[in-house]
């Protein structure tokens, strides 16, 4: 075996792992060095040279001509007489350069450097692709979902490098089967045991940020800033938004005509409801803006991080929200603590909703809660097509749950 057939010998793996020819002989350079160093105890004295355009090399041994009897060391001197052999004219002190084959290192030792050389180059790959996706975090990825497990998700990208997107970094109605094209941020990148794990995610609020900059150019373009992104994946998010451009409505270039450019959005987040409003400064306006749709009628901040807010009755249930979304939500963009209160609920004859227990289920009452109702009469004070849209009650339910609670009241 020569050192051309050593090397086209890994041609294969090297386009496979996109490692480029010039790269590739560099590892063989020191592989080779490395193996020389073994067999002759230094390589101080020996040339490789490595031609990359025609991908073979030449190994060169050069040593010193000593007179017979006198080699101390025969990895860096050679006898007169051995010297004479190969070029008659020589004297001794003068050095000699004789090339080494490949197939003169013995079956071991080629075998040995078949293994290095593959140890180097995977090494290489594993490096490249850590390197690659560090500095990609945070950036939107197209991959192919290749194998789906219980408890996560096998990613192969264009170079066929794995990527795993855990159950928890999923969208709760997130479905997948494999062939799919799936998009996701990458989240993190870690070395485990020496090989890196890319970890995607489609929950963080970066994906939805990445998400706006593709569909909104004035996000893309600097135009409009992000402030903040705070989310309940695949229920609802809220994102707060600048511009210092005033005759950009930040809001509405967001939006789009009719809802153009948000709706790719929320197809691409499962359906996920996103408030999008303007950023302020002002811990009032934005507290008021984050609890939208409701309308607040009055509001107290307490300290630098709690607020009373004071509604009218049939606005608490909006500010709440469906499984109390909206209100956490808020209370996460804003970083205060929310406290809603009813106006005027303490001079109103009302009936707390546990009070019914014995005529309405106990699942039914639980249902009118998530939406913020917890009396009669906050039931009361929402239409019947508001309550089928906002609880997952039939109609005939909430029918007789109205029909119990008016007969209180008569």
């Amino acid at each position: 075996m020569n050192a051309v057939d050593l090397i086209e010998s890994f041609s294969e793996f090297k386009e496979m792992k996109n490692i480029d020819r010039g790269t590739m002989m560099r590892i063989v350079e020191d592989v080779f060095r490395s193996t020389l160093k073994r067999k002759y105890g230094t390589d101080e004295n020996v040339d490789v040279i490595v031609n990359p355009d025609k991908g073979d090399l030449e190994i060169w041994l050069n040593r010193e001509i000593v007179p017979d009897n006198e080699v101390e060391d025969e990895a860096i001197q050679i006898a007169l007489s051995e010297a004479l052999k190969i070029e008659p004219d020589f004297e001794v002190g003068e050095e000699v350069s004789q090339e080494i084959k490949v197939k003169d290192f013995g079956r071991r030792n080629i075998l040995s450097l078949k293994q290095n050389l593959q140890a180097k180059l995977m090494e290489l790959e594993k490096d490249n692709v850590y390197n690659k996706y560090k500095e990609r975090v945070g950036d939107i990825i197209t991959g192919e979902v290749y194998q789906i497990w219980k408890r996560e998700i096998l990613i192969l990208d264009d170079d066929g490098n794995e990527l795993i997107m855990p159950k928890s970094e999923q969208i709760p109605s997130d479905y997948f089967r494999k062939g799919d094209t799936i998009r996701a941020v990458v989240s993190k990148v870690d070395l485990r045991n020496n090989n890196p794990i890319i970890v995607l995610s489609r929950t963080a609020p970066e994906f939805l940020e990445r998400l706006f900059e593709l569909e909104v150019p004035e996000v893309f373009d600097g135009l409009i800033t992000i402030k903040k992104i705070v989310r309940e994946p695949g229920e609802r998010a809220k994102v707060a938004v600048e511009s210092y451009d005033d005759r950009i409505d930040p809001v509405g270039a967001c939006v789009g005509m009719k809802g153009s450019r948000i709706h790719g959005i929320v197809r691409e987040l499962r359906n996920e409801n996103i408030d999008v409003i303007n950023w302020t400064a002002n811990s009032q306006l934005l507290i008021q803006r984050a609890l939208s749709p409701a309308k607040i009628t009055n509001m107290v901040i307490k300290d630098d991080s709690r607020v009373e807010v004071f509604l009218k009755p049939d606005q608490v249930s909006l500010a709440i929200g469906k499984g109390g979304h909206n209100i956490k939500l808020a209370s996460k963009l804003t970083e205060y603590e929310i406290d809603v209160y009813r106006e005027g609920s303490e001079d109103i004859d009302d009936v707390d909703l546990d009070e019914f227990v014995d005529e309405i289920d106990g699942w039914i009452l639980d249902e009118l809660k998530s939406i913020g109702c917890d009396s009669a009469r906050s039931v009361l004070e929402i239409s019947k097509t508001d309550l089928v849209k906002r609880t997952d009650l039939e109609t005939e339910t909430i029918d007789e749950v109205l029909k119990i609670l008016k007969s209180e009241f008569e």
